[in-house]
């Protein structure tokens, strides 16, 4: 049964893509002239390390009906939406949209998480969180360098960014993982990453608690003749919610 047009538009939507990205075409690279799902694809399987300037990308080849053609969002052969978001500028398309994809013409690149919950800072180069507006230390072009946990690249990284007290940026991930290894200062400044006024505090306040706790057990166990088990640890410190 021939499908009409709204049909053969979103046929396939969600069905075709790789591990970065849902959507119904692949591209060609042109530094290599190979053919990938996407940019990240390419990046991952050269032996080289040559990395795929999105920008670059002048065909694409699609998933439906396997036809080769200039980049657009709609396939010109049988008339498939290879992928529901898409961006002429970046050459990239994506059929998940709850991600939110925007484009910001500063970064110059496409980004996630909608366009309404971020601003471009035109010191530090990148996009930031509107939680962040006049409430971080910038630091010029701070996004574009490599993490200081993994080394990855951070600007046009797939992983979730996080901005320090003293305006260096590492993965989110990097982050949490420098925290259970006990290390609270920023890796290439040795700031504190917390305001370690307020994290005393609340430390003195969690050890008053746990001795009054302690204390108050001692006397009870006393009155009802019973050792007190004085080997209980306190409690951690909860450093972040």
């Amino acid at each position: 049964m021939e499908l009409d047009d709204a049909s053969r538009h979103g046929f396939g939507r969600m069905g075709f893509g790789c591990k970065h990205y849902r959507r119904r075409c692949r591209i060609r690279a042109p530094c290599c002239n190979d053919v990938f799902h996407c940019r990240h694809c390419h990046n991952e399987s050269t032996k080289d390390g040559h990395e795929l300037d999105r920008h670059a990308v002048e065909s694409v080849i699609c998933l439906v009906c396997d036809t080769e053609q200039p980049v657009a969002q709609v396939c010109y052969n049988c008339g498939v939406c290879m992928g529901e978001y898409f961006c002429s500028a970046c050459k990239f398309f994506d059929d998940d949209v709850d991600r939110e994809h925007f484009h910001c013409q500063d970064c110059g690149i496409c980004r996630v998480g909608g366009k309404d919950n971020f601003f471009h800072c035109e010191k530090c180069g990148s996009c930031y969180s509107v939680s962040l507006r006049d409430k971080h230390c910038c630091i010029e072009n701070s996004m574009k360098n490599n993490c200081p946990i993994c080394y990855e690249y951070l600007f046009d990284s797939l992983r979730e960014t996080s901005v320090l007290r003293c305006g260096h940026t590492m993965h989110l991930q990097c982050f949490h993982e420098m925290l259970k290894h006990d290390k609270f200062s920023c890796p290439i400044c040795s700031m504190p990453i917390f305001d370690m006024d307020k994290f005393l505090r609340a430390l003195d306040a969690e050890i008053e608690a746990n001795m009054l706790h302690i204390d108050y057990m001692g006397k009870a166990s006393f009155g009802h003749r019973r050792p007190v088990d004085h080997t209980i640890p306190p409690q951690e410190a909860k450093l972040m919610d």
